[in-house]
Formats: C-alpha cells, structure tokens, sequence
C-alpha cells in the first residue's frame, strides 16, 4: 500500500482527493498548509511514496515546499496542482523540484494516472533497478549501456535511479532533469530544439517562455561539466538549442 500526502488547504477538495486515493488501495494523510508538510517530511521525517502538493497554501506555497524538500534532499516524488495550467506556474514549478504538474480544474482519471507514474519512481528508487525507461540510451553510441545505465567520460548516470556518478560521488537528478538528460542523450551529436524540449519533455506549447530550459540546461551543465563555464558535453546552438555530446569533438569548449 502507497503512503500519499496530500497538501491541499481547500478542504473539500482534500477530503475528495483522499477518498478517491483509499479507494485506490492508497494510504492518504492530509495537511493543510507547506509548514505542516515540511514538519511531516522533514523535521519528523515521515516517509511517503508521493506527495500531491497544491501550489496556492496559505503561508509557504507549493513552490517553495518543494524547494525547501530538495534542498534537504528529500526526493519524493511531487505532483503538484497549478492555477489555470498557467505555464509560469508549470515551468517555476519544474524549477523548485516538482516531478509533474496538473492544472486546475483537473479530471480524476488523469490525476490518477499521473500519480501512478510518480508512484513506479518510488518503486524503482526502493528497488534500484527499473524497466520503464530502458530505452534512455537507444541510439545513443557505443558508451550506452545495456537497460538503464549510461556511461561517458568518466560518468556514468542510472535512469532508474535517477542517480548521476561522478568523481565527486554521486548526485540525485529530479526527475525532470533526468528528463531532460535523456532527451538530449538520445540525439547524441545532434540539435535538440527547445521546441522540442518543450513539446516532448514536459508537454508545453511552443510560445511558451524557453528560461526554464536555459536554467535546466545551467544546472547540468554544473553536474556533468568539469568546467561548466567551458562546457565540452552539453553545448548551446545559438538561435536553435542544445547539443549533447559523449565524446567532445577537437576544438568544442
């Protein structure tokens, strides 16, 4: 049984979300505000499989709930519940750690699946193994490993763990930067637009503001660059986007 915490200030609405989850066979505890979410996550370090984290609480919001939580690096997986689906709030939501979004008003059926989805993270980060995301490295050279694993230059990164190796040890990837990671590595020497970032990672509209994916792309950039003001991996394609590269090309910096 899955343990959910739902973080929802408007109670009909809690009250609601957690009789549809135990009639899933879920566990459901419910807070009303980000400070008694935060004193259950991390100060009394309760364990729960997923949280369902409303961005509009009283006092600290979603957004900085999620921030606080990654920064304790507490990984839970998140979904969190945006205001009219506005991209600023789904992009600033990603940026705080969120794992998924759903705006409001949002259908049962499709929250429940999104919420399957971050519960199989759950599974496989207990597990330390998975499936789902065994095709992170088709075609992506001869350094891509068999499942989940990906290897270049010394680094190596398990997307079923979302688990990034470096020399410096090891660094826990959200899953949307994991993602993202993956959509690059895919087109291994090739231009990935951020029309494309944004369309087929995280499901937003082409017009959308493209920042997010810059700071994303900032923040690898600090996990896989020897030198990330040099970056040899993970270049800009000025006007376009990005490109991933395992092997760095003679005169790429």
């Amino acid at each position: 049984m899955s343990r959910v915490l739902v973080v929802e200030d408007e109670s009909h609405l809690a009250d609601g979300l957690a009789y549809n989850l135990e009639a899933e066979g879920h566990s459901v505890q419910i807070v009303a505000d980000g400070e008694a979410a935060l004193e259950r996550l991390l100060a009394k370090k309760e364990k729960f499989d997923a949280v369902v984290l409303d961005v509009m609480l009283p006092g600290k919001n979603g957004f900085e709930v999620a921030s606080e939580l990654r920064a304790a690096r507490n990984f839970v997986p998140v979904l969190m519940l945006t205001a009219r689906g506005r991209p600023e709030d789904v992009l600033k939501g990603f940026e705080s750690g969120a794992d998924d979004y759903l705006p409001k008003p949002f259908e049962l059926a499709i929250l429940l699946a999104r919420l399957k989805g971050l519960l199989r993270r759950s599974e496989w980060l207990h597990a330390g193994r998975g499936s789902a995301v065994s095709s992170a490295t088709e075609g992506s050279g001869p350094e891509a490993q068999a499942g989940d694993v990906f290897t270049f230059r010394g680094k190596s990164i398990d997307f079923s763990t979302l688990e990034l190796s470096t020399s410096g040890g090891k660094i826990q990837l959200t899953l949307m930067e994991a993602d993202l990671l993956r959509h690059l590595i895919r087109s291994n020497g090739r231009v990935v637009s951020r029309k494309s970032i944004l369309e087929e990672v995280w499901g937003l509209k082409e017009d959308t503001d493209t920042r997010a994916i810059d700071n994303f792309v900032v923040r690898l950039r600090r996990y896989i660059e020897d030198d990330p003001a040099k970056p040899q991996h993970l270049l800009t394609v000025r006007g376009v986007g990005y490109r991933f590269l395992a092997e760095p090309e003679v005169g790429d910096s």
